[in-house]
């Protein structure tokens, strides 16, 4: 059979390109097959990913007998206790060998992740808003970076003390 003939005309694939910086993000947080973490839905299964997400891999002193920590809210945790085992062998199928010995439940609030819900599933933040200062507080924070002699330094400073001077007034007590 003649050789396979490269059909990339000398670029790579993306997923070439990220799998280095992927392995050793995941490796830093203990993961050290990252397959759990990207794809945790398709091996805890979709009920369960719903309700929790993987946090950690921590190793005993020794290198054996790994604790996986799965964080979820109050009200799940009893559930996922009763499935940790099943859950246990299923991660354990795809390291592709018995490297987790226990898995850890940790509990938060329902309301400890973005508006007042827990939500699993990874999705960028919502921008800020972002409002013009009023001319009052323009000129008061270019009075204070004034002095300074370095323009970029300058121009910094008072976007610096615009948003400072802004935030300050906004959050005035109300007597």
């Amino acid at each position: 059979m003649p050789a396979r003939k490269g059909t990339t005309f000398g670029f790579k694939r993306g997923g070439t390109l990220l799998a280095s910086q992927i392995r050793k993000g995941s490796e830093s947080r203990g993961f050290a097959v990252s397959r759990v973490l990207t794809q945790w839905p398709e091996i805890a299964g979709e009920e369960i990913a719903a309700q929790s997400r993987p946090v950690k891999v921590s190793y005993g002193r020794g290198g054996f007998g790994a604790s996986l920590t799965i964080l979820t809210t109050g009200a799940n945790a009893p559930m996922l206790e009763m499935q940790k085992e099943n859950l246990r062998e299923r991660v354990n199928a795809a390291y592709g060998y018995n490297a987790i010995s226990r898995i850890l439940i940790t509990q938060t609030a329902p309301i400890g992740f973005a508006d007042g819900q827990a939500d699993f599933d990874h999705r960028a933040g919502k921008p800020a808003e972002t409002s013009e200062p009023n001319p009052q507080t323009r000129a008061e924070a270019a009075d204070l970076a004034a002095p300074v002699a370095n323009n970029d330094l300058r121009s910094a400073l008072e976007k610096l003390g615009q948003n400072v001077l802004t935030k300050s007034q906004t959050s005035k007590p109300q007597r």
